[in-house]
């Protein structure tokens, strides 16, 4: 198949969040399933910094990738809106080339031109929301005005809407979409990069933490939604009597880091709390192998990425019961708390007291992440999901039927 990707933050904008990289590596294993996968996107980076080395075609790991200028970084952080022309412009040449488009994006202008250039094409779409379904019913005017001349189009006109889980899918059927172009396929990892990880010991060195003192370790985006403020006052809470204790933040600074390191220094913490800044990569595995729990009490969340990379090292891990994985986490490969200090600071301790109940949890997780949540697994669902739904949407569907 010929599938074209469509999303505002592509590949190396790993400080965006979970989307680009999950896009990245889906494609890459749709490419190595023998399909030819094109990304569509934009030269959007990171906050105030755009991508620089931009030839397109670009080819990384056999996937054929555009970038287009963005126009407005204000909307793009502020308001969370995308606007290129140029990827509308590349949609009116070349999309009758793709047998397929998997729109990434609600929230931006060639979300919305996907639906036009599609049907006059006559090619099949599905869409991918990754979280942005609450944003719809905020009671904003701008919320409003997408929701009613663009958000609800986008739902009702996609073939199928890949949700991560059973939260999404409530979601769109509050949003009215028909139940049976719902699909669940969760986020994975590539299993060929927890192959040969970093030694215990490598973070520690590399940051002077002791080997007494146990890490907590918050990896994400430093951004109110992922709660690492609720995580500073559970971690006061059990710091008081535990000397060993160390609460690390490695992560982009997503609008956060400035109202959060004021509220460490109010805390009186700031000797028992490391900033590492974003870590990727070789360094990021590093911190997962090296910390003793890993804590990520999100106001909301959808499929953490993050939590399965923590599980794909053997760190058990700790989210609140507004993730939306919850029910996979809880007493498997780590613990579900209610969204206050007192019962993420009492799991926290509950972990690390325990070294059989912290070895379990991190077993299980290695576990669940080689039977179900890598992206070999994952693609091929997805290529299923493809297939059936070109069978559906002729003329496209003919070379497809069996």
């Amino acid at each position: 198949m010929k599938i074209l990707q469509i999303i505002s933050t592509g590949p190396l904008a790993w400080g965006t969040g979970g989307p680009s990289r999950g896009v990245y590596e889906l494609s890459k294993a749709l490419v190595e399933r023998g399909h030819e996968v094109t990304i569509v996107t934009t030269d959007l980076y990171q906050p105030k910094k755009r991508y620089m080395r931009i030839t397109n075609p670009e080819y990384i790991d056999g996937i054929r990738i555009y970038r287009f200028r963005n126009i407005s970084d204000y909307l793009v952080w502020k308001h969370h809106i995308s606007i290129s022309l140029g990827v509308t412009k590349y949609f009116k040449t070349h999309l009758s080339e793709y047998d397929i488009v998997h729109l990434q994006d609600l929230l931006s202008f060639h979300a919305i031109s996907t639906i036009n250039y599609c049907r006059s094409n006559k090619i099949p779409f599905i869409f991918t929301p990754h979280g942005s379904l609450p944003w719809l019913n905020e009671k904003k005017p701008l919320n409003l005005l997408y929701k009613k001349f663009w958000g609800n189009g986008i739902l009702m006109k996609a073939k199928k809407i890949i949700c991560l889980n059973q939260v999404e899918i409530a979601q769109c059927e509050r949003l009215g979409v028909p139940k049976d172009r719902l699909v669940i396929v969760p986020n994975g990892v590539n299993l060929d990069e927890y192959v040969n990880l970093p030694q215990k010991g490598s973070f520690r060195k590399r940051w002077s933490i002791s080997n007494d003192q146990k890490i907590i370790l918050f990896l994400a985006r430093i951004h109110k939604i992922k709660g690492p403020d609720l995580l500073a006052k559970a971690f006061t809470l059990i710091s008081k009597n535990n000397n060993n204790l160390k609460l690390v933040f490695a992560g982009p600074d997503g609008g956060y880091l400035t109202f959060l390191k004021g509220l460490i220094r109010e805390l009186g913490i700031e000797e028992k709390v490391l900033f590492t800044g974003p870590l990727y990569e070789r360094d990021k595995f590093e911190a997962y192998v090296d910390a003793d729990v890993y804590v990520l009490p999100s106001v909301y969340e959808t499929f953490p990425i993050s939590i399965i990379e923590a599980c794909a090292c053997g760190t058990p891990v700790i989210v609140t019961d507004r993730c939306g994985i919850a029910n996979i986490i809880d007493g498997q490969v780590g613990l579900v708390v209610p969204y206050n200090a007192d019962a993420l600071g009492e799991a926290i301790l509950n972990i690390l007291s325990d070294d059989n109940k912290k070895q379990e949890y991190g077993a299980r997780g290695k576990l669940l992440v080689q039977d179900k949540l890598n992206w070999t697994n994952i693609s091929e669902k997805l290529e299923t999901v493809y297939i059936n739904t070109l069978k559906q949407s002729p003329p496209s569907s003919k070379k497809y039927e069996e």
